[in-house]
């Protein structure tokens, strides 16, 4: 019997890892089934373009050329006739405590050889991207695939650290998650008093061998309408 009125009928347990307070980040084994992850790689393959970055004031497209060099594409629950993007929103929302409408559609990535994401930071800044109506408060990763070798989600300022060696924002450097197929990653971007995370910084490592797919999760601070 469930004890409130919006609660679940049973007790249910997802297993997560603590992998770094600063950020705070939580690393979850067998998220997803193999099957599912096969099901995202199937629905977004053809839908591919090459990724995009959101550009601060000043920046161009040109001038930011090699900071993201994968593909991917946008896809939200409604347009999976599978049902499996809906049964993915609903695991990460009991995983983060966040209602599915905070979140962004599915970002799908595919990430070929030499292929990468220098570091960055998932939250919009307003001193660089002007007033945000609402803001990204954590974001989550589920990889779709193994890699053979690179392609590693890093945090190169993970507890504080390379934060005073004039870092390049290039260096596959800090904390290292290396891919898995069904794993997922949670990261916090802001601080609990609502403020930037600067140890939340991170990137994709190139790939050297193999292919990477991840779907990403950005989750917002208000509702965004579900899809």
């Amino acid at each position: 019997m469930p004890h409130g009125k919006s609660g679940e009928s049973h007790a249910s347990s997802i297993t997560f890892q603590i992998m770094s307070w600063k950020p705070r980040a939580l690393y979850f084994p067998n998220f997803a089934t193999p099957e599912q992850c096969q099901n995202v790689i199937k629905i977004a393959k053809s839908r591919l373009r090459p990724s995009t970055l959101a550009l601060r004031t000043g920046e161009t497209a040109d001038s930011t050329k090699g900071i993201r060099t994968s593909s991917g594409t946008f896809i939200s629950a409604s347009q999976d006739s599978t049902g499996t993007l809906v049964q993915i929103e609903e695991k990460i929302a009991r995983a983060t405590m966040i209602p599915r409408d905070h979140g962004e559609a599915f970002n799908v990535l595919r990430y070929e050889i030499g292929q990468r994401y220098a570091s960055h930071y998932d939250v919009f800044n307003p001193t660089e991207y002007g007033p945000q109506k609402s803001q990204r408060v954590a974001s989550f990763l589920l990889y779709l695939s193994d890699v053979e070798e690179g392609g590693e989600t890093m945090f190169p300022f993970e507890n504080g650290s390379n934060m005073d060696i004039g870092y390049d924002y290039e260096k596959c450097i800090g904390l290292k998650v290396k891919p898995h197929q069904g794993d997922g990653l949670l990261f916090y971007s802001l601080l609990t008093n609502g403020t930037i995370d600067p140890t939340s910084l991170h990137g994709s490592c190139p790939v050297i061998r193999g292919e990477k797919w991840v779907a990403t999760k950005w989750i917002r601070d208000q509702g965004q309408g579900l899809m």
